[in-house]
């Protein structure tokens, strides 16, 4: 699955234009970035409500493909310039973090719709 992909399996929408897809291998859901940092894969969608660029930082530098925020979380223009400067693609939805982890597991197993 193609971080294109997932306005089709999760209802979110891209916060910014032009970033290149990438694979997703996995996800990890946490609102803690330490936990992230010991325990995200490279490659995996990062579920979460923190929206502020050291989310972003910690993607980048975890080699993540994609961050989703959850809750309809206002992103700060300062995010968005750091994601689009890192090349890491930043989605946004109202669903919450389990409801989106669930569609995300799903698609990464052929299941979604």
């Amino acid at each position: 699955m193609k971080t294109s992909d997932l306005p089709a399996a999760i209802p979110c929408a891209p916060v910014y234009d032009g970033w290149a897809s990438k694979e997703i291998r996995g996800g990890y859901t946490s609102d803690l970035l330490s936990d992230v940092m010991s325990k995200a894969g490279e490659g995996y969608a990062l579920i979460t409500i923190q929206a502020h660029k050291n989310t972003v930082a910690v993607a980048s530098m975890l080699g993540l493909a994609a961050v989703i925020l959850c809750n309809d979380r206002p992103v700060p223009p300062d995010m968005v310039e750091a994601a689009r400067a890192e090349g890491i693609p930043l989605f946004s939805t109202s669903e919450t973090q389990f409801e989106v982890s669930g569609r995300l597991w799903a698609a990464l197993r052929g299941d979604a719709p």
